[in-house]
């Protein structure tokens, strides 16, 4: 029996255990292993090397459908994916050939209606299987390239959003053909409805692990995209004013030069302000943006701030 409560990790794992026991399945995904005694889930995460806050933030979203997560940033990208690459083997590589098992034992071999229905569950199983491979072929190598500070250029984490739609449409026709048209005796009457009891089981779950991808996995991963962009401008500005951005390199006349075009000043005011002639200005200028490779004034701006040539406050935006 589910108990709608919020876990924490000074509880025992056990407890868990015993209040939801279809978290069983999802201690498999995260790798964790039976034979834990009476340890807490911060001993038992930490003991098989799971990331305690994200496990946490999993059992009681798909326990509770708790979202008000402390911050996005502590969930752990590679733990998130190690248990939805783990429930991917487990459902192409267990579930989807158990269930098929199971209705060949039901249904009645010699009858075209069973065969229908065959046939419609492996279009439901490809279906599951196409959309888990693209997660695997697609999804998970643009992650690990994000993880490693490498950047794809034509794809995002919105493209799998937005392709992330529903594949339980012909699940939910195959359960209605069975309760509604399919005649048997008593017997296959108990083993289908034996395989629809499991069926029934596993679209749920196959629901929760699409809300997984949906609330925790794609957000993570859009916060991850944002801080790679940040971390892009940031390193195009120090390029910018990186190593040849150098005080040193300049001198002092250069400077007033540059503190004057950043004071919105034309070549004849400056000429004029620091007593020189125009050519004068021209080729200092010609100089400066040699130096520095920076040939706009917004660039000679940001330069003079940031090695504060000029305040902030004494600059138009």
């Amino acid at each position: 029996m589910k108990q709608q409560k919020m876990y924490e990790a000074s509880d025992k794992m056990i407890s868990l255990i015993r209040d939801n026991y279809n978290l069983l399945q999802s201690l498999g995904s995260f790798g964790i292993n039976l034979g834990f005694g009476d340890k807490t889930v911060r001993e038992v995460c930490s003991d098989q090397n799971v990331d305690t806050y994200t496990f946490l933030a999993v059992v009681n979203f798909t326990i509770n459908g708790y979202r008000d997560f402390d911050d996005i940033d502590k969930l752990s990208i590679p733990t998130l994916m190690q248990y939805l690459r783990a429930s991917h083997e487990y459902y192409l590589g267990f579930q989807l050939p158990f269930i098929r098992k199971e209705l060949q034992g039901a249904l009645d071999e010699h009858d075209n209606l069973a065969r229908l229905i065959l046939k419609l569950y492996d279009e439901y199983a490809h279906s599951i299987r196409s959309h888990m491979q693209y997660e695997e072929k697609m999804v998970f190598p643009y992650v690990n390239n994000l993880l490693e500070g490498k950047t794809t250029n034509g794809y995002d984490i919105e493209t799998f959003s937005k392709h992330h739609g529903k594949t339980d449409d012909k699940l939910r026709e195959l359960k209605s053909i069975i309760i509604k048209y399919l005649p048997s005796d008593g017997l296959r009457n108990n083993q289908l409805s034996a395989t629809l009891y499991d069926i029934y089981n596993n679209e749920e779950w196959l629901s929760l692990h699409a809300e997984v991808e949906d609330n925790l996995f794609i957000p993570a991963i859009r916060r991850l995209e944002r801080k790679m962009k940040q971390s892009d401008v940031s390193v195009k500005i120090s390029n910018m004013i990186g190593p040849s951005a150098n005080n040193e390199t300049l001198s002092d006349r250069e400077k007033d030069v540059i503190v004057s075009v950043v004071q919105g000043m034309t070549n004849k005011e400056i000429a004029d302000h620091l007593c020189i002639s125009i050519n004068t200005v021209i080729t200092h200028r010609r100089n400066i943006a040699k130096k520095l490779q920076i040939h706009s004034a917004a660039g000679l701006t940001i330069y003079a701030i940031v090695n504060n040539l000029v305040d902030i406050s004494s600059v138009e935006l």
